[in-house]
């Protein structure tokens, strides 16, 4: 089922996935690991999938995946880790990632460590020590896709001062279960936050904000649909909230009600993202392709 890499006991052990199963069978089988071992090996992020630590033991690992355990370490040496990231575009002003799920896109009160920002930085000062990083946009922790950074606080400020008049397209695939009669449409509502940090759609207030998004079927399986999203404003889980509302909520998406995931995660990938550079003008156009296993859900 799986190729060891050769490895020491005291470093980290590699191994390669030959076939589609949960991540708890899969690391049964490798000698050495009772269950209890590889329960506390995964509650403290000691396992890596594709070099992202993965703490879920039903997580579905597919043929070519990397696994690798790590010696027990300070959180440092476990971000430093997922530092081999998919870089989608770099040069001197920005860089823009595939961002995988379940990776928070800045620090928080409750995770200091596990963050793109924290290892985009490090990738930058591999090369250069006293480079940096600056935030752009965010995607939600358990989004993957696009995701951009620059490289200087001008250059930040530059997209960040007019960044809804420059993005021309935020290109989203998500998966719902079932499929909404009207298979295009345009779902518009004002966003408001809630006492529990949840956003949902009520009137027009002086706190609420406008929010726009585009949807259509592009694929309809037995149980499941995709949808390709577009949309005009950026605001906080606008994807997830619109959505509920249309009465098909994400499927993985435990916060808004929707279904259980049969790949363990928020089935919500931003896939595309159109701007224009906001000094010279030109045209910016990064895509990141849909997770493999979005295709075993739509069929």
């Amino acid at each position: 089922m799986f190729k060891r890499n050769e490895k020491t006991q005291n470093k980290t052990r590699a191994f390669n996935v030959k076939e589609k199963g949960e991540l708890l069978n899969f690391l049964l089988t490798i000698p050495g690991y009772s269950r209890n071992n590889i329960k506390s090996l995964l509650s403290r992020k000691q396992v890596l999938v594709n070099d992202v630590p993965v703490s879920q033991f039903d997580f579905v690992v597919y043929c070519g995946d990397e696994i690798k355990i790590t010696p027990f370490m300070n959180k440092r040496v476990t971000a430093t880790r997922g530092s081999r990231l998919k870089v989608i575009f770099e040069n001197d002003e920005i860089i823009v990632i595939n961002k995988p799920s379940d990776l928070l896109t800045i620090a928080t009160d409750k995770e200091k460590v596990h963050t793109a920002y924290r290892l985009v930085n490090e990738h930058v000062q591999a090369s250069d020590k006293n480079a940096r990083i600056f935030i752009v946009h965010r995607l939600d922790q358990d989004t993957s896709g696009v995701l951009m950074f620059a490289k200087s606080v001008e250059i930040q400020n530059a997209f960040q001062k007019v960044w809804n008049d420059i993005v021309t397209k935020r290109g989203y695939f998500a998966i719902i279960k079932g499929c909404p009669k009207e298979e295009k449409g345009v779902i518009k509502s004002y966003l408001h936050k809630s006492k529990t940090n949840e956003m949902y759609s009520g009137h027009r207030t002086k706190t609420g904000k406008f929010a726009e998004t585009h949807y259509q079927v592009t694929k309809k399986g037995e149980i499941y649909s995709l949808l390709d999203i577009n949309i005009l404003t950026g605001r906080k889980n606008q994807i997830r909230v619109h959505l509920k509302d249309l009465g098909f909520p994400i499927v993985g998406d435990k916060k808004y009600d929707g279904e259980k995931s049969p790949i363990q995660r928020l089935c919500l990938h931003a896939y595309e993202l159109k701007v224009k550079h906001p000094i010279s003008g030109k045209l910016l156009n990064f895509k990141a392709n849909p997770p493999k296993e979005f295709n075993e859900v739509v069929k």
